[in-house]
């Protein structure tokens, strides 16, 4: 019988998503009005039985309690005439016990009555459920002349109604004080993206489209000279990662101003532009049912593959790359791993502590992420392993 008096007092504190100081008092106020009531309801006469008027009494004080459940006063998504007509119900069960058994739990069903509407119902048809149910409860206590006890539990309810519809609106009142600084805060976010947006646009994306040109008219002047081939082919390299590097610009800025982030989606064409630069296969693998990532884990697993391509392009010699990307149940998991030649000397040592752009950095957005980054030498090759939870 304790756990429906559970039900009774859950979710009754300002904050529904955390224990609070009137939530703690609710509930321990509801046990101990629980517990001395049922002791009232087997203590009284006439006794809750098996026969006669006993058993109408046991009947009633059975659905009295299913009428308590059936409110789901800790849940705030259920539909108000549903509640409304629980508390009618349990209202009419407190009826029925005031002439079958006037000393028993009916007294409950105001104090009840009262907080439920003051928690879970609009102002108006809270007063109107609790103005109904008292009514209907005092006008049976005067027929069966028990009136004086039904107005004292009246006024109680009463100012137990207001107590709780006061906690009520205090908490609704901090709630939009949050919600309201939370909004602020992600103005102020967005403020700075766009403050950031528009120096990477001022600075680094007009500078590297100067760069462009610029490589891009030596490139012709160069060939209108007769240079080597192998210096214009240099050359136009340079011109290339200059022209990759203003795209990436642009889609960094378009990211700080909220834009669509790149993600799994792009590896395919990351790779394609990787191996049409470097001259090397690139196999991209997909393993398991692929699903949509959070943002930020999209542009993780896309930074990621990224970095450790320049990187092989950088410090390996590669014969070949390998991307495998797994989703798994639980998580999301990322390889790149290049292989060399029989008896090329293995690659220096890459530190996940050095410069704060490189592998160090996708590390760290890894674990913002509750994930993990993993690099290191292989027997052939070099190794870099993203894992992301699900």
């Amino acid at each position: 019988m304790l756990g429906f008096y559970r039900w009774m007092t859950r979710g009754f504190g300002p904050s529904e998503t955390g224990a609070s100081v009137e939530a703690i008092a609710l509930r321990c106020f509801g046990l101990v009005y629980l517990a001395v009531f049922l002791g009232e309801t087997f203590t009284s006469r006439p006794y809750p039985g098996l026969h006669g008027r006993g058993a109408a009494i046991l009947v009633v004080t059975i659905a009295f309690v299913a009428a308590v459940i059936s409110t789901q006063p800790q849940r705030s998504d259920l539909a108000v005439r549903r509640r409304i007509a629980s508390l009618l119900a349990l209202t009419a069960a407190a009826a029925v016990l005031i002439v079958a058994q006037p000393h028993g739990i009916w007294t409950a069903a105001p104090i009840f009555v009262a907080i439920v509407a003051a928690m879970r119902l609009e102002r108006l048809t809270g007063v109107l459920t609790l103005a109904l149910s008292l009514a209907v409860l005092i006008a049976v206590s005067a027929i069966a002349n028990h009136g004086s006890g039904s107005l004292g539990t009246s006024t109680s309810a009463v100012l137990i109604f207001l107590t709780v519809r006061l906690m009520r609106q205090t908490r609704e009142q901090r709630d939009a004080i949050a919600g309201s600084r939370a909004a602020e805060a992600r103005a102020a976010v967005a403020a700075e993206r766009g403050r950031l947006a528009r120096e990477m646009h001022d600075v680094l994306a007009h500078s590297l489209s100067a760069l462009a040109l610029q490589l891009e008219s030596t490139r012709l002047l160069a060939a209108d000279r007769g240079a080597s081939h192998e210096l214009t082919r240099e050359i136009d390299q340079a011109h290339q990662l200059a022209a990759n590097g203003l795209q990436e610009a642009r889609r960094a800025i378009a990211a700080a101003r909220g834009e669509e982030l790149p993600g799994p989606d792009r590896i395919g064409v990351l790779a394609d532009a990787f191996g049409d630069q470097s001259g090397l296969p690139v196999d991209v693998q997909v393993r398991g049912e692929p699903r949509e990532l959070a943002p930020d884990a999209r542009l993780a697993v896309y930074r990621t593959a990224q970095e450790a391509l320049t990187n092989v392009g950088r410090h390996a010699a590669a014969e070949r790359v390998e991307i495998e990307l797994v989703y798994l149940p639980e998580r999301t998991v990322l390889v790149v791993a290049d292989h060399v030649r029989a008896g090329t000397p293995p690659p220096a040592p890459v530190s996940l502590n050095g410069g704060c752009y490189g592998l160090t950095g996708m590390r760290e957005r890894a674990e913002l992420l509750g994930g993990e980054l993993l690099a290191g030498p292989t027997d052939d090759g070099f190794r870099v392993e993203l894992q992301l939870p699900a």
